[in-house]
């Protein structure tokens, strides 16, 4: 089983949070082996919205993957199910501090089959990769100037 928490403060307040890290469009800009998260519908995102998505793995071999929102709970949680790929699911949840955002992000997952005698690796390998984008997410949004 893959089982994992990454947490964060960011100085933005949680709605800009929220907004930032649940938008498709910007994804690949905090979350780097993401090429690409494009709805399946149009209209906007809630609980039941499928993204497909299209990340770089290792050696820059390009690999798909269909998730679908489980939780959308405005400024408060966010949560994937992968349908099609690597069935990791994720949950954010957004809590507001003195000075912004306490962001925690949850990756778990049960890989079956051959997969399974990868998990350890890809479990360590998840979790290095989650750690460095939200740091990235963190530098991207505090670097942004909040509107007045």
């Amino acid at each position: 089983m893959i089982d994992f928490t990454v947490e964060v403060d960011i100085d933005r307040p949680v709605h800009h949070v929220f907004v930032y890290s649940t938008d498709p469009e910007k994804l690949p800009t905090w979350q780097t082996n993401t090429v690409s998260s494009t709805p399946e519908q149009a209209g906007p995102l809630g609980v039941g919205s499928r993204l497909r998505e299209i990340h770089r793995g290792p050696g820059g071999k390009e690999f798909e993957s269909v998730v679908e929102v489980t939780e959308y709970a405005p400024d408060r949680a966010f949560a994937l199910h992968v349908v099609e790929g690597t069935p990791i699911d994720a949950e954010l949840t957004y809590t507001p501090t003195d000075g912004g955002t306490h962001l925690r992000f949850r990756a778990f997952g049960k890989l079956t089959g051959a997969m399974r005698l990868a998990e350890p690796f890809l479990g360590r390998m998840l979790k290095r990769q989650f750690t460095e984008q939200v740091a990235t997410l963190k530098r991207v949004l505090e670097a942004e100037p909040l509107a007045a």
